[in-house]
């Protein structure tokens, strides 16, 4: 009996030998893609999310013609998996990088783009696809399903379009994707969510109030939770002084409370990505000045690369489901509907995009007095075709709402999920690599750029670009603006973000920092042992 247990122990099943030479596989095509995306950096139209989604699809035609057509995956597309380990990283990594202030000082243009242009989008792609969609033998649709079409395709790709643009070339619609990107995903989450919790069958003017009031308290619920677990982190981290003995818990815990952060959300049924973001904005302006400077070091490197990592796995990830031979099969007898319901589909977005970025593109532009912060013609262009390209948030919801496990038979599901692969293929591969010559052609870059100095080394911050600024310097302390302090409401009127940041900075000074830390209010934390006893590098 011992024996054999002994000699089982050595043996594995075969699913399970599958499973690791799948496993194998997916990770040396990571590795793939890394040395790729190396080689061609100085490439700026290629970037690592195109990279690793052509290899996806080189990967699948090679399984597909070394199997005859019977395989042509080796993981099946899992949202669970991408949306609890996957998308956390990137999500909190955005939040961690943010330029603070300019995002707040911006953050109602933001919420103008990022929110209502999202809700406007998702009601002109759902209204177009119950008209459109009837002249088409697709099969039934419920009113759920047209609705949450909408959630589906208003989820902007901002992963693949902060690679595509430059931050130095064009700071301004590097921030302005940036800023949308983050607040457009956690809406379209937030919709598709609120859409599964009701029976939308029969809409009446009492579901439509609860529906509202849903989705606004999900968006306001999630973030109070992430600025809650942020907030706790720091004074945990400034209470206890980690450092002093090891910068290894400093580390850990600061990875752990940023993914509780998110676990947490999913647990409350609130908007994981909202939370996340906000925990990680916390976060870097009160935990991460409240560690040690190795600590500071390692956290800040440690979220790049995860998010870097999960990005490749993303994208790498749905090339190689792109050709999943059992939803293609499904829809193989009427191609004419499939590339039909894509063609529709493509246009709605197109057309719903542009509906919202040029129209509060100038009501933005009202509240601007300089001509260099507001919004040109071109710029508005350049941030609509930037905005095009949608992503593997796309696909997750599309398959939590069309399929069961990551299958179907259903024809009209079915429909769906490969009209959804080839919108997310076509805008990725197709405006992804128009998106760099379109920019040059449209704002070539200056001669001498002269790079933006931050006044915040002491920041976790990867980037050095203004939010909404036009060459202006993001992180000064005080007024860049020349702003006196507001004191009527005709200022508040006038200049409403810089009145917010004022009193903000007087209350956070006074209020939080003395209770959270942050930096200029955190005792001198001495090295710890293991730090002491490092071997210097001579």
């Amino acid at each position: 009996m011992g024996l054999n247990s002994l000699a089982g122990l050595g043996m594995r099943s075969t699913s399970d030998q599958v499973s690791i030479d799948a496993i194998t596989l997916f990770v040396a095509l990571l590795c793939a893609c890394i040395v790729i995306g190396h080689l061609l950096e100085e490439y700026r139209w290629m970037n690592e999310s195109i990279t690793a989604l052509v290899i996806g699809l080189c990967t699948g035609i090679v399984l597909l013609l070394t199997t005859g057509g019977k395989i042509s995956l080796i993981l099946l597309f899992n949202e669970e998996l991408f949306f609890i380990y996957l998308l956390p990283p990137i999500i909190f990594n955005a939040g961690f990088q943010v330029k603070k202030k300019q995002f707040f000082r911006n953050f109602m243009t933001i919420i103008l783009f990022g929110a209502i242009g999202t809700l406007i989008s998702f009601g002109i792609i759902s209204l177009g696809a119950i008209q459109l969609f009837k002249k088409l033998d697709i099969g039934f649709l419920e009113i759920g399903d047209y609705l949450a079409i909408g959630a589906i395709f208003s989820a902007t790709d901002s992963v693949c379009t902060l690679q595509v643009l430059n931050q130095d070339e064009t700071p301004l619609l590097y921030s302005l994707v940036f800023g949308e990107g983050v607040v457009n995903d956690a809406t379209s989450v937030v919709l598709f969510n609120a859409i599964q919790r009701f029976d939308l069958s029969h809409i009446t003017s009492g579901i439509a109030f609860q529906f509202v009031g849903n989705f606004l308290s999900l968006f306001f619920a999630s973030t109070l939770l992430g600025v809650f677990i942020g907030l706790l982190s720091a004074y945990i981290m400034k209470k206890l002084y980690f450092g002093r003995h090891s910068t290894d818990r400093e580390v850990a815990l600061m990875i752990v409370m940023a993914y509780l952060s998110y676990i947490m959300a999913e647990l409350f049924y609130l908007s994981g990505i909202l939370t996340v973001f906000f925990c990680g904005i916390v976060m870097s302006h009160y935990t991460w000045h409240n560690v040690t400077e190795s600590s500071r070091v390692t956290t800040k490197h440690t979220f790049a690369t995860l998010s870097f990592v999960s990005e490749i796995f993303i994208f790498l990830y749905v090339g190689i489901d792109a050709l999943d031979i059992e939803k293609w099969r499904v829809v193989s007898n009427s191609p004419g509907t499939s590339i039909g319901v894509s063609s529709i589909l493509l246009g709605l977005v197109l057309v719903g995009r542009a509906a919202f970025v040029f129209p509060l593109s100038f009501l933005s532009n009202l509240t601007k007095k300089s001509e260099s912060d507001k919004i040109g013609f071109k710029q508005q262009i350049t941030i609509w075709w930037a905005g095009l390209m949608r992503g593997a948030v796309s696909v997750a919801l599309a398959y939590n709402q069309f399929t069961m496990s990551g299958h179907t038979q259903l024809r009209g599901n079915a429909i769906m999920i490969t009209s959804t692969i080839t919108i997310v293929l076509f805008s990725t591969l197709v405006f992804g690599l128009m998106t760099k010559p379109l920019i040059s052609f449209l704002l070539p870059p200056p001669k001498y750029f002269s790079s933006m100095m931050s006044s915040e080394p002491s920041s976790p911050k990867s980037f050095s670009m203004p939010l909404l600024a036009n060459g202006q310097d993001p992180d000064i302390e005080g007024d860049s603006h020349n702003t006196p302090p507001p004191t009527n409401l005709r200022m508040l009127w006038t200049t409403p973000t810089h009145t917010v940041h004022h009193y903000w900075r007087k209350f956070d000074n006074a209020y939080m920092r003395p209770v959270f830390g942050g930096r200029g209010f955190v005792p001198y934390v001495a090295p710890s042992l293991t730090e002491r006893n490092a071997p210097q590098l001579q």
